[in-house]
Formats: structure tokens, C-alpha cells, sequence
């Protein structure tokens, strides 16, 4: 059984120290007791670490030894559009699962009325998923999880292959478009834009068009916003484990949002 691995502000020397909530679910939740090991990480490393000592809201780690930290060698950035709480928080947790570095939720055309207000009250709410669901994954680092954005500014945020998620006929297989981007890679960013409930209208595709999105598909079938999420990230972060070497050191990547 793999060990549970918790985030950590900072190590120092040989000694890491957690609070907070996560200090406390070790605490209550797990009952662990001196001298039980796990896995700490301060977000550019990993160790084996016993536990020396606990109180309330602290825990002190003694570290033993370092633990491999893989994380994918491209960023892998995820545009979802607002889809109904529930299915966007497990898509959240499933995309943090699959590698994303960072999760921007966006506001299209057809995101029912009033989720952008509410989406605000609850970023924090998805950082803590983030944190749960990169812990359980064993990452190195939780993703960002940033403020909503409009369809307009998303489609506006640059920089490395851009992929709109097109449930339109005549679009080339994201697997396909995956395959040709390889030949010719030139960037370490990957940024997948996902559809509302209902789709995009038709002036959003012409404005990611002339943005330069290429919009790809998963297939003949009409799949759920998450659905086509969580399955394209997926496909996106194997393809991208992949990367030969060369391909993943190249220049260039996302300028951000």
C-alpha cells in the first residue's frame, strides 16, 4: 500500500514541520502516533519522514530519505468552462489526479447564469481539493487554481499548443493533433480549453479560431463537459510522459492568465 504523502511549507536540515489542516487530519483522522512514516514534499522535493513528535494543529517530521518526485515534464494547463458545483469539483480532483499545473475556470456563453458570481466564493473550496487530490496522487505540488475568467480572455491567454474541445464534425482527433504537434514541438506548455453544458456557440469558435486555437476531437459521441475534460487531459498527459527528451527541454511555454 502506498504511503500517504502531505504537504509541507518548508524542510529544513533534516526536520519538516505541518499544521494546519493537514496536521490535524494526520492527528484525529488517522490517529498516527511517533515513529509512523509517510511521505513530505515542500513542492520541489520528497522525503521519507518519520513522525517525532504531535500536538494539536503541528506535526514535527524527522526525514530519512529522499523519494523519487516525478511530475509531467510539460505543463499541462486546463481552461474548463463552468459546469453545475458538483461535476466541477470532481473534475477538479480528476484533472489535479492527471497532472494538471493549473486549473482556470472559465464563464462561456452557455454556463448557466450566476455560477461566475458563485464560482468566486468557491475557489478556495477547489484549492483544498487540489491539495486533497495531489496528496492521494502522491505530486509534488498541488495545481493552481485560479480566478474565473471570460471566454474572451481565456481565448486571449497564449503561449505553448493550444486545444479547444470541439464536439463539431470535421475535427481532426485530439490524438491526431497530438501526434503532429510532436514532429514540430516547440514549446512546454499544453493548454486544453473545455466546453460548457450545451457546447459552444458559434462566435466562440470563430474567436478561438482567430486566436489561434485548434479545436480537436474525442471522438463521434457527445460526451459530458467533464467527461470530455477528464478524457482529454488524460490522453494529453500519456502522450506527454512520452515526450522524447528533446521535445520536452525545447523553449517556450505559456505566458499565462
Amino acid at each position: 500500500m502506498a504511503r500517504r504523502r502531505f504537504f509541507v511549507e518548508a524542510l529544513e536540515g533534516d526536520r519538516a514541520i505541518l499544521t494546519g489542516r493537514g496536521a490535524e487530519h494526520l492527528r484525529r483522522v488517522l490517529r498516527a502516533e511517533p515513529g509512523r512514516v509517510f511521505e513530505v514534499t515542500d513542492g520541489n522535493s520528497a522525503f521519507l519522514a518519520e513522525i517525532a513528535s504531535l500536538e494539536k494543529g503541528r506535526v514535527m517530521f524527522h526525514l530519512l530519505e529522499p523519494v523519487e518526485a516525478v511530475e509531467l515534464p510539460v505543463k499541462l494547463i486546463l481552461l474548463a468552462s463552468l459546469i453545475k458545483f458538483d461535476r466541477f469539483e470532481w473534475m477538479v480532483e480528476k484533472a489535479t489526479e492527471l497532472g494538471v499545473s493549473q486549473i482556470v475556470p472559465v464563464e462561456a456563453a452557455r454556463s448557466e447564469r450566476g455560477l461566475r458570481l458563485a464560482a468566486e466564493k468557491r475557489l478556495e473550496r477547489w484549492r483544498r481539493i487540489a491539495v486533497e487530490s495531489s496528496q492521494q496522487a502522491r505530486r509534488l505540488r498541488a495545481p493552481e487554481i485560479q480566478p474565473v475568467l471570460s471566454f474572451k480572455q481565456a481565448a486571449a491567454a497564449g503561449g505553448g499548443l493550444r486545444l479547444l474541445l470541439n464536439e463539431e464534425r470535421g475535427c481532426p482527433p485530439l490524438i491526431m493533433k497530438l501526434q503532429d504537434s510532436c514532429k514540430g514541438w516547440s514549446g512546454n506548455s499544453m493548454v486544453v480549453m473545455s466546453g460548457p453544458e450545451g457546447g459552444w456557440t458559434e462566435s466562440e469558435r470563430e474567436l478561438a479560431d482567430a486566436a489561434g486555437w485548434s479545436p480537436v476531437s474525442l471522438g463521434p459521441h457527445i460526451l459530458r463537459a467533464e467527461t470530455a475534460a477528464i478524457a482529454a487531459l488524460a490522453v494529453a498527459s500519456a502522450w506527454a510522459s512520452a515526450l522524447p527528451p528533446a521535445a520536452r527541454d525545447a523553449p517556450g511555454g505559456y505566458a499565462g492568465v
